[in-house]
């Protein structure tokens, strides 16, 4: 079964054009020219990636970025046509998963949207595997469960965001070991991830928020100074 993807963009000739090529490859194309049609086109088709652009009538695409994360699991590609880090920083906040900043080739517009929708597939595959395996990795108060992908914290199950849970799956994996922000970027997000290790920031602050009894004095994820994060447990 094709794919589905979401083209969310309020410029009828860039709209056209996106929709287009993406259709040439095969996939299953949706579009809306609005925040709110956005939305209630995602709630219609369950896409499995949204390109989202920034600057929309009605909702503009951070509100729409942030409402979609609340809902949904499906990658979002940003569009932008400002090239300020701020803009990325708050898409990537919101739970944006890649940005491409206007105006960009039609070559690299879908080879980000290949690689989004790759890393989708992933995983789902890990998923599958983890359903057999049933494995479980105790802390402790800290428990992971890999066939629920569920994190349980004091017998109280946590609200991740997929990349959060990535993230400290990976570093719970690694116990004890330093790990670079390069090499946690490439393994949770990807070597064709173009986002820089600002990312590696934001999701750690964001995991510490939630399984840190102090944010400010992590226990569990330590900052090693110069090079990287390391997991105690």
């Amino acid at each position: 079964m094709a794919e589905k993807i979401l083209v969310v963009e309020d410029e009828p000739a860039l709209q056209d054009t996106l929709a287009y090529n993406l259709a040439r490859q095969g996939y299953q194309v949706s579009t809306a020219g609005d925040g709110k049609a956005a939305l209630d086109t995602a709630r219609k088709v369950n896409p499995d990636l949204v390109v989202l652009d920034v600057m929309l009538p009605v909702l503009d695409g951070f509100e729409v970025c942030r409402i979609l994360r609340q809902e949904s699991n499906s990658p979002i590609l940003m569009l932008t046509a400002r090239d300020e880090e701020i803009d990325r920083v708050i898409g990537l906040e919101l739970g944006a998963d890649d940005y491409l900043t206007k105006p960009f080739s039609m070559r690299e517009f879908l080879a980000r949207v290949k690689a989004l929708l790759r890393r989708v597939r992933l995983d789902r595959s890990d998923t599958a595997e983890a359903e057999k395996v049933k494995e479980i990795l105790r802390f402790t108060e800290l428990e992971i469960d890999l066939a629920r992908r569920e994190v349980i914290l004091r017998g109280q199950p946590l609200v991740l965001k997929p990349k959060e849970y990535e993230l400290l799956l990976f570093l719970a994996r690694h116990k004890g070991q330093v790990l670079s922000r390069d090499l946690i970027l490439e393994r949770v997000w990807g070597w064709d991830f173009t986002g820089g290790s600002r990312t590696v920031d934001v999701h750690v602050r964001w995991l510490r928020e939630k399984i840190e009894d102090d944010s400010a004095n992590p226990e569990r994820i330590i900052t090693v100074r110069g090079a990287g994060y390391r997991f105690e447990g």
